[in-house]
């Protein structure tokens, strides 16, 4: 990356596009590795959690693209900072999982206050953090390399085909729900 500021939008459209793509891959991959439909249904999470079946479940990644330009609205002021150096992509990752994940500010599961004020188990708190580690870690080193190399090509078609992919689904799964 140069030393010129990047727009807004040049952050932001990367931004959306990543956290989509991310969060809809390591979902899915979630979804059935740590077999969330039987997780969900189970004692603590069945009052918490929607299920696995609920249209608005299968509509997440469709909002996704509001927390990318959330996301993008933080990043755009710290683009010197985690965008400039080689492995920026650590610090984005830890600002993620330090403050989006475990040190929110409402009982959330696997972060502190949840462990603190909810009622669910550790096992129920420990449960989805393999997923949010992984999506956060994939994320950012996607996000960074995107945003340092915006002359490679590739990345941008690969992740623009992924991008109309992971919203295109759950549309369509939506569109034939019975």
């Amino acid at each position: 990356m140069t030393n010129d500021r990047l727009t807004f939008w040049a952050i932001a459209s990367r931004t959306i596009v990543v956290h989509t793509v991310t969060y809809f891959v390591v979902g899915l991959l979630a979804f059935f590795l740590l077999d969330y439909s039987k997780k969900f249904a189970e004692h603590g999470l069945a009052v918490y959690m929607r299920q696995t079946d609920d249209p608005w479940v299968m509509a997440g990644p469709l909002f996704q693209p509001l927390r990318g330009l959330l996301f993008a609205s933080v990043f755009y002021p710290l683009q010197g900072v985690l965008f400039r150096h080689k492995s920026s992509w650590l610090l984005m990752w830890w600002l993620l999982v330090a403050i989006g994940a475990l040190s929110t500010f409402g009982p959330s599961p696997s972060s502190i206050e949840g462990m603190i004020y909810t009622r669910l188990s550790v096992e129920e708190h420990l449960l989805g953090l393999p997923e949010l580690l992984a999506q956060t870690l994939m994320f950012s080193i996607v996000l960074s390399y995107w945003v340092r190399y915006p002359e490679k090509r590739w990345v941008n078609w690969i992740m623009g085909t992924l991008f109309v992919v992971t919203l295109i689904l759950p549309l369509l799964g939506l569109l034939t729900r019975s």
